[in-house]
């Protein structure tokens, strides 16, 4: 068994493979390297093959998405810890060490996730992750270095080493054993908010999640799905649904579902007023789909959820009501309650 495999999900992205590869060989010294193969139709699996060896390929079957996509890839890899990498990610210098580090003197540790600054403008904080995310108590994730739309500049303010309630996709370290004991990502999700999903469960199991500034990585962002893609919208709304049936505790279930549902139905006339249509649609299919799924949903709660799950109450009103854009501001506002 490996130590470490990275493991780099690919459908269609040979010129990301291209940009990108080099520096995920040059920094991952120790580390045995994967490009897990969505069954591409362009040249992915062959420029591989040819340009890079030693890489090794394994080819899925169908376009399953990051879920299944990851799932299937993963039973052909054996390696004591994973690191999903998006294809659209820049490695750095020692990125793996401080992450090995930590795994092995923190055995509760399950899931570790590293900074992630924006490819484009490495001065700040890139939006699917940031330093660490966080949900409110509707299932509205956020991070810190990111709330909705703002994204902060990286000034050193998160050098640190804290446990998180979920750790992002874009890479996403985990122990093999904790993956295979949660089966691993909800593949009726296909892609989108899997990774919160799958680290609700393993805090409800009563493992920690981390994030570790020391190790850097710089992401792209929607180099396969854009965020204005209704598409996005659709999943994310869905998924997030059945993420809460699937992991809220007992008491409260309904009416939290319910008013999250409510605060959906805002966010659809506010992309109504904006003449986001297709949004709008979106929110619309998801709800729906998750009216045809939530009793399948049901049945796969487990015995015990975690009833502190959450952060804030609602960071919908502390953001857009309050006005609170940054982490600090929400954290100290969480600091004046409690005093």
């Amino acid at each position: 068994m490996d130590k470490i495999a990275v493991v780099i999900l690919n459908w269609n992205g040979v010129k990301l493979l291209e940009q990108f590869l080099p520096s995920v060989i040059q920094f991952s010294e120790g580390a045995t390297i994967y490009v897990a193969d969505n069954d591409s139709t362009d040249n992915s699996v062959e420029f591989v093959a040819k340009n890079f060896p030693n890489i090794k390929i394994v080819k899925n079957s169908g376009n399953h998405g990051f879920a299944k996509g990851y799932n299937d890839a993963l039973q052909h890899i054996d390696a004591e810890i994973y690191a999903l990498v998006n294809s659209d990610i820049e490695v750095t210098e020692n990125w793996l060490k401080p992450i090995l580090d930590t795994f092995d003197k923190e055995k509760q540790t399950a899931i570790i996730q590293p900074k992630i600054l924006d490819f484009k403008n490495k001065e700040y904080f890139e939006y699917a992750g940031a330093a660490g995310g966080f949900i409110d108590k509707y299932g509205f994730p956020f991070c810190r270095g990111r709330i909705f739309e703002t994204v902060e500049k990286d000034n050193g303010q998160y050098n640190d080493n804290i446990e998180l309630f979920w750790a992002s996709g874009a890479c996403f370290f985990i122990r093999k054993k904790v993956f295979d004991e949660l089966k691993g990502f909800d593949e009726s999700f296909f892609a989108h908010q899997e990774e919160i999903d799958l680290c609700w469960r393993a805090a409800n199991e009563g493992h920690i999640i981390k994030y570790n500034s020391q190790s850097v990585v710089y992401h792209v962002g929607g180099a396969t799905l854009q965020q204005g893609n209704p598409k996005k919208t659709y999943l994310n709304f869905r998924n997030s649904l059945l993420m809460m049936v699937k992991n809220l505790p007992k008491r409260g279930l309904f009416f939290v579902i319910f008013f999250r549902m409510v605060l959906d139905g805002i966010a659809g006339i506010r992309f109504l007023t904006q003449g986001k249509f297709g949004h709008t649609f979106a929110i619309l299919k998801a709800h729906f789909s998750f009216y045809c799924l939530s009793l399948k949903y049901l049945k796969k709660r487990k015995d015990f959820q975690i009833q502190q799950y959450y952060t804030v109450k609602s960071i919908i009103f502390l953001y857009y009501i309050r006005k609170l854009t940054l982490f600090k501001e929400i954290f100290n506002s969480i600091q004046n309650i409690k005093n």
